[in-house]
């Protein structure tokens, strides 16, 4: 299982150093942006739309009912991680472009990621169905959290939240995922039949926002602006939120005394970010120039995150009692 799990075996990995590689190259620049970016809003619609017709409606109401685990996890992921995030983003704005020290923040207000959440409690022995429906509602969560609480926590130097931002949210991310909800009756199934599929397309959606994303930042001078040592520096300090993040989810778990399989469940719902609510929703939250900056602690977390989890959910699994 770890093979499959392995950085080099995701594919996640490649797309999006396909799109960074392709934004850095063949930047969509002038009127190619524009088209660029409506293709990139109908592919985040369409990915939001199958997530509301796969998550089924049972599984959110088990995860609400079991308050014990989601509250704390709730807690943890839009409180905790926000505030590290936010005292991370003080300290790069001291030495980084203040767009990617902003970028700490929203990496911070980020829900779980679901896919790899669930596949290292696996490997670890934890409590999957808990870490499915966890990091799945954690996600929902985060479509209808993230924005106002980034802005809230970054103030004058975050994206400014006003009406067109708030009904952007609302017609790209909510209404195609409650839309979801209504017909997943009828397409639940089907969607479960090609699950190999949907996957594809999430990732498809989340290259295209990266490219976007990125090919701002290039036409606004990323690949100069950066030093080796700026990037020496961002990386630390991606390695130090991680340790925070990592560290912090297992010591919470324990301090609530949860059995081992629910805390390990707990440790990778808590600590693992979402690229793939990040980089679509920074596709409506900033404009392209900016969203480049932005994302880039985001990738860069997400990198480190499989590496660092693949031996950890190992080390655990071999940690089990008999």
């Amino acid at each position: 299982m770890l093979s499959r799990l392995s950085i080099l075996a995701d594919p996640m990995i490649a797309v999006l150093l396909i799109a960074t590689a392709l934004a850095l190259f063949v930047p969509s620049v002038g009127e190619a942006r524009g088209i660029a970016q409506t293709v990139s809003s109908v592919g985040i619609f369409l990915l939001f739309l199958v997530n509301g017709m796969r998550i089924a409606r049972g599984e959110i109401a088990r995860g609400l009912a079991n308050w014990r685990f989601f509250a704390p996890l709730f807690l943890w992921v839009f409180g905790a991680m926000s505030l590290a995030g936010l005292g991370f983003a003080q300290l790069a704005s001291t030495i980084l472009p203040p767009m990617v020290a902003l970028g700490f923040l929203y990496l911070g207000t980020l829900p779980s990621t679901i896919q790899s959440a669930t596949s290292y409690t696996s490997l670890a022995g934890g409590n999957i169905a808990l870490s499915v429906v966890g990091a799945a509602l954690i996600n929902i969560a985060g479509v209808f959290v993230t924005a106002p609480l980034f802005a809230l926590l970054g103030g004058g130097s975050a994206a400014e939240i006003g009406n067109e931002t708030i009904l952007r949210i609302g017609l790209i991310l909510i209404l195609p995922f409650v839309i979801g909800q209504l017909l997943q009756d009828w397409t639940i199934d089907t969607l479960r039949e090609r699950k190999s599929q949907v996957v594809w397309l999430d990732r498809l959606v989340i290259g295209i926002a990266v490219y976007v994303a990125f090919s701002g930042a290039v036409e606004q001078g990323l690949a100069t602006m950066f030093s080796a040592t700026d990037w020496a520096v961002l990386l630390a300090l991606i390695v130090a939120f991680l340790i925070v993040g990592t560290g912090g989810a297992w010591g919470l778990g324990g301090l609530l005394r949860y059995p081992r399989e629910d805390r390990i469940a707990f440790l990778f719902a808590g600590a693992q970010k979402s690229v793939a609510i990040g980089a679509p929703l920074a596709a409506i939250l900033f404009p392209p120039d900016i969203a480049g900056f932005v994302i880039a602690p985001l990738l860069l977390y997400h990198l480190l995150q499989l590496v660092w989890a693949a031996p950890l959910a190992t080390y655990l699994a071999r940690q089990q009692p008999d």
